[in-house]
């Protein structure tokens, strides 16, 4: 094997495993921002019993949001994973 050779399949690897850790790195930040939104509603609701309807509709807005956001950074590393 050239030396090229070897260096490219350490990239490959070394792009693979920085996707691995990509992804994983989205979902966690989207489990905490999710529930950072979960908590602060739940306390928006407890201070304001009558701005439920509003505050529960922020809050599902807001977490699809970051949903998405979390999921096009997962597909962004399958990608790389897939295309590498």
């Amino acid at each position: 094997m050239t030396t090229l050779a070897i260096l490219l399949e350490i990239g490959i690897g070394l792009a693979k495993m920085g996707a691995g850790i990509g992804a994983g790195l989205a979902t966690m930040g989207a489990g905490i921002g999710i529930g950072q939104i979960g908590g602060k509603a739940v306390e928006a609701i407890a201070r304001q019993p009558e701005a439920v309807g509003d505050i529960r509709t922020n809050m599902i807005i807001a977490a699809a949001l970051v949903e998405g956001v979390a999921f096009f950074a997962i597909v962004i590393s399958l990608l790389i994973i897939v295309l590498k």
